[in-house]
């Protein structure tokens, strides 16, 4: 038997199952007006959980969640409410001092 007739196979389920795999998710700040009941927070972080992202941190000082998402999830939190729509932004690094690009 040749290791080709192996190996072919088994790449194939490979390439099958990472078809298949979950869609890409994200770290993203959801943040809410400030009169949004706190149904509306419960309902967006189950939102979030059900379709299988994870709330990573709840905020008191304003009305918000840090979550890991899919794009999908974010759509369907939107569509949550439209009294209250909530603003999504991308999570990362802010900095507030100007550096100089290296040089090569």
């Amino acid at each position: 038997m040749k290791v080709s007739n192996v190996l072919l196979p088994l790449f194939g389920l490979i390439a099958m199952s990472s078809a298949t795999l979950a869609p890409a998710q994200r770290q993203v700040m959801v943040t809410y007006p400030d009169d949004t009941p706190p149904s509306i927070l419960r309902e967006a972080k189950e939102a979030v959980v059900a379709a299988g992202g994870k709330v990573t941190e709840e905020y008191t000082l304003i009305k918000g969640f840090l979550a890991t998402v899919s794009n999908e999830i974010l759509d369907s939190v939107h569509a949550l409410s439209q009294s209250y729509a909530p603003i999504i932004e991308d999570d990362g690094t802010v900095r507030i001092q100007h550096q100089e690009p290296m040089e090569h």
